[in-house]
C-alpha cells in the first residue's frame, strides 16, 4: 500500500473555532488523506474543567463542512454507546459526509493496570468513566465486547432485517436505514495492541492503529507487527490486507526527529500516518505540516 498520511486533532484546551480552522485548511490540502478526533469526556493532561467535546458531534458538525478528508475517530470507545446505537451514528455520518466515514474502534475503558492504557501513569479511565457513569469491565471482557459491537456493525449495515443473539448484546428485528454509502461499510480500523486485540484485528480489521512509540520503543513495535503477521497467517488471511498506521505527536520545534519516527515506522511496514498536532495549532499549521513532515517523503497522496 503507498504511504499515506492523515492529522489528529486532540480535542482538549482547544477551542472549537481552532479545530475547524485546521480542518478547513486540511480538506484543502492534498497531502492529508485523512483527520481524526478522539473519543474522550475529560481531559488526559492539564485541568480537568478545560474545554472538551464530544466526539461524534464534533465529528459529524467538521464532515458537514469539509468535502475531500476521510474522517473517523481514533478510536471510538466501545464502552460508552450501545452497538446498534454505534451503528446508526456512523450510517447517518456517513451519508452526511457523503461516504468519507472510517470507522475507528478499541475496546474503551478496561480495568488496565497503570501504564497499559496508552497513556503513562494511572490508568485515566478510572477518572473518565466514573465522572460520568460508565463501567469499567477485564480487559478480556472488553475484547470479546467489542467482537460482538464489530458482527452487530456489519450485520445492520448490509442486511435489511438483522437478529444478533451475544454473550453481551442482543439485537431483535433491527432495521438500519439508509444505510452507509460505502458497501459493505466504513473500512474498520482497530486500535489496541494486546494479544487478544492482535487476534481480533487480523480477523476484522481494514486497518491496524497503534499509538507511537514510548519513548521510541521501536522493539515493542516490531514485536506487535510480527504478532499481526502470524495472527493473519494462522487463519488464512494475507497479511498485506491489513494496512498498519501509526499515530505519533508532532515536534514543532525538531520536525526532523518526527521525521525519523516516521521514516522508521515505514521500514517496519507502515503504511498510513497520523500526525497529531500538539495545542495551540499554529497558523498554517497543515502547511506546515506538509512542509516539514510529509513533502520530504515524496508521497501523493492515494490510499485505501
Amino acid at each position: 500500500m503507498p504511504l499515506t498520511f492523515g492529522l489528529k486533532t486532540t480535542p482538549m484546551h482547544v477551542p472549537y473555532a481552532d479545530i475547524q480552522r485546521v480542518w478547513l485548511e486540511a480538506d484543502e490540502v492534498p497531502q492529508i488523506r485523512d483527520a481524526w478526533l478522539w473519543d474522550h469526556f475529560l481531559p488526559l493532561a492539564g485541568p480537568k474543567n478545560g474545554e472538551i467535546y464530544e466526539g461524534w458531534t464534533l465529528l459529524t458538525a467538521l464532515a458537514a463542512q469539509t468535502t475531500r478528508l476521510r474522517l473517523g475517530l481514533l478510536v471510538t470507545s466501545n464502552r460508552i454507546r450501545p452497538p446498534a446505537v454505534l451503528g446508526k451514528i456512523a450510517s447517518t455520518l456517513d451519508v452526511i459526509s457523503g461516504g468519507r466515514l472510517i470507522m475507528g474502534l478499541g475496546a474503551g475503558g478496561t480495568h488496565q493496570p497503570a501504564g497499559l492504557s496508552g497513556i503513562p501513569g494511572p490508568n485515566p479511565a478510572i477518572e473518565e468513566y466514573a465522572a460520568y457513569g460508565l463501567t469499567l469491565v477485564p480487559p478480556g471482557e472488553g475484547v470479546d465486547r467489542l467482537r460482538e459491537t464489530i458482527e452487530i456493525l456489519r450485520g445492520m449495515w448490509t442486511e435489511d432485517v438483522f437478529d444478533f443473539h451475544g454473550r453481551y448484546y442482543s439485537l431483535e428485528q433491527n432495521r438500519n436505514e439508509p444505510k452507509p454509502i460505502q458497501r459493505p461499510g466504513p473500512p474498520l480500523l482497530i486500535g489496541g495492541w494486546g494479544n487478544r486485540m492482535m487476534r481480533l484485528i487480523a480477523k476484522y480489521a481494514d486497518i491496524w492503529n497503534v499509538a507511537g512509540p514510548p519513548h521510541n520503543d521501536f522493539d515493542f513495535l516490531t514485536d506487535r507487527v510480527r504478532r499481526l503477521d502470524a495472527e493473519c497467517t494462522r487463519i488464512g488471511r494475507d497479511p498485506g490486507e491489513v494496512s498498519r498506521s501509526l499515530q505519533l505527536i508532532v515536534s514543532y520545534d525538531d520536525p526532523a526527529s518526527t521525521r525519523a519516527i516516521v521514516r522508521r515506522a515505514v521500514e517496519l511496514g507502515f503504511d498510513h500516518i497520523v500526525l497529531s498536532l500538539p495545542r495551540p495549532y499554529p497558523d498554517r499549521a497543515v502547511h506546515w505540516l506538509v512542509d516539514e513532515i510529509i513533502d520530504p517523503f515524496d508521497v501523493g497522496g492515494k490510499g485505501w
